[in-house]
C-alpha cells in the first residue's frame, strides 16, 4: 500500500503588515535590506482573536471542499502555537470540522522542518493500515510569540495554516525520508518562558540585540548568524543523504522546495547543493516566513502556476528550530 498527496490548500489572515508600516513603526529602520537580502515585502499577521486553531480550521474546509469528510480517519495538526497546554488541538478541530468520531487526532510540536515529519507520519499510518485518508494540517501565528519591540523579528515571520489530505494510493507518490535532529542549539531558538519549566515572567527583562531590536525571554529569541551556519553545515548534507535514500541525482529531481527562511540563505544552500535555479522555488515577499507553512504553501503556488506538474519527482526540505531537520521526495 502506497501513499501519495492528494490535495493541498492553505490559508493567510487578511490582516498585512507591509515594510512601510514596519518603517513608521520604527523610525530609522530601512527595509531595503529585508527586501533585496531576505526576500520580504510584507507579511500576515494575526487579530488579537485569532488564533493558529482558526487558521487551521478555514485551511480544512478548503482543503475538504469536494472531498467526502467521513472518509477522513486521521487528523494530524503541527503547530508551536497551541490555543491551549490541553486540550490538543487537533482534537478540537476534529468537533469544529465536524468530522467522524471514528477518527485518531493528535498534535504535535515541531516548527520548520514539520511538514516533512507530518508527510512521513501520514506515511506510516497509512501502510502500518491505520488510516486510508489521513488530513494533515500545519498551522502557525509566530507573530504571538515576537515582542513588539522586536523589529529584526517581525520583518522575518508572517502568520498561516496549510492543509493536505494524504490518501492510500496503488503506487507510492511519497518516497524516502532523512531526518536529523540536535538539541544542543536549542537556546538559538527558542520561548524560553511560559512552558513549565520556566513559567512567564510579569515583568520581564527587556534585552537588546542586534540593530534597533529587543526581547524579553517570554517572547522569541532567534540567533540569526547561528542559524544560518546550522543550515549551511547540515541542509547540503541532508539533500545529498536524501538523494541517496532515493537513489536520485540532482538531475532526476524536476523541482526543489526547502523551507522559506529567506532569499539570502535559499540562494546560498542553492549554489552550495549545485542545484539549478530553474529547478528552485524562492517567494516569500507577500507572505514572509510562516514556519512549517512555507513548504505547503511553496508547493501549493507551483502547482497552480504549473512549475510543477503530475508525474514529476519534487524534493521538500524543511530545517529550523530545535534543531530539526527532515526531507523527503514526493511525485505529483
Amino acid at each position: 500500500m502506497g501513499s501519495r498527496l492528494n490535495s493541498i490548500e492553505y490559508y493567510l489572515p487578511e490582516k498585512i503588515l507591509t515594510n512601510k508600516d514596519l518603517e513608521e513603526m520604527f523610525p530609522g529602520w530601512d527595509s531595503s535590506k529585508t527586501e533585496s537580502k531576505i526576500g520580504i515585502k510584507q507579511r500576515h499577521v494575526v487579530e488579537e482573536n485569532e488564533t493558529a486553531l482558526d487558521l487551521a480550521e478555514v485551511a480544512c474546509e478548503k482543503v475538504l471542499k469536494g472531498f467526502d469528510k467521513t472518509k477522513i480517519d486521521f487528523l494530524v495538526l503541527c503547530t508551536q502555537s497551541p490555543d491551549y497546554f490541553l486540550p490538543t488541538s487537533a482534537c478540537v478541530l476534529q468537533n469544529r470540522l465536524g468530522l467522524s468520531e471514528n477518527i485518531g487526532a493528535y498534535d504535535f510540536n515541531l516548527g520548520c522542518s514539520g511538514y516533512i515529519y507530518g508527510l512521513a507520519q501520514a506515511k506510516a499510518l497509512i501502510a502500518g493500515g491505520l488510516a486510508s485518508n489521513v488530513l494533515f494540517v500545519v498551522s502557525e501565528t509566530y507573530s504571538k510569540h515576537i515582542f513588539e519591540k522586536d523589529i529584526a523579528n517581525r520583518a522575518i515571520f508572517g502568520d498561516g495554516a496549510a492543509a493536505s489530505i494524504i490518501s492510500a494510493s496503488d503506487t507510492e507518490g511519497i518516497h524516502e525520508f532523512s531526518f536529523g535532529t540536535n538539541g544542543s542549539g536549542r537556546d538559538n531558538l527558542i520561548v524560553k518562558n511560559g512552558g513549565l519549566r520556566h513559567k512567564t515572567e510579569v515583568d520581564p527583562e527587556e534585552i537588546q540585540y542586534g540593530t534597533q531590536s529587543s526581547y524579553t525571554e517570554n517572547h522569541l529569541y532567534m540567533n540569526g548568524p547561528v542559524i544560518f551556519n546550522f543550515t549551511i553545515e547540515y541542509v547540503p548534507k541532508l539533500v545529498a543523504n536524501t538523494l541517496t535514500a532515493n537513489k536520485l541525482s540532482i538531475d532526476d529531481v524536476d523541482f526543489f522546495i526547502f523551507h522559506q527562511a529567506n532569499k539570502f540563505m535559499l540562494n546560498y544552500l542553492r549554489r552550495k547543493c549545485k542545484i539549478p535555479k530553474d529547478k528552485f522555488y524562492v517567494d516569500m515577499e507577500e507572505s514572509g516566513n510562516i514556519v512549517s507553512g512555507t513548504i505547503p504553501l511553496g508547493l501549493k503556488k507551483c502547482l497552480d502556476k504549473e512549475l510543477v506538474k503530475s508525474g514529476q519527482k519534487v524534493m521538500l526540505v524543511g530545517f529550523g528550530v530545535g534543531y530539526s531537520w527532515g526531507a523527503t521526495v514526493i511525485t505529483i
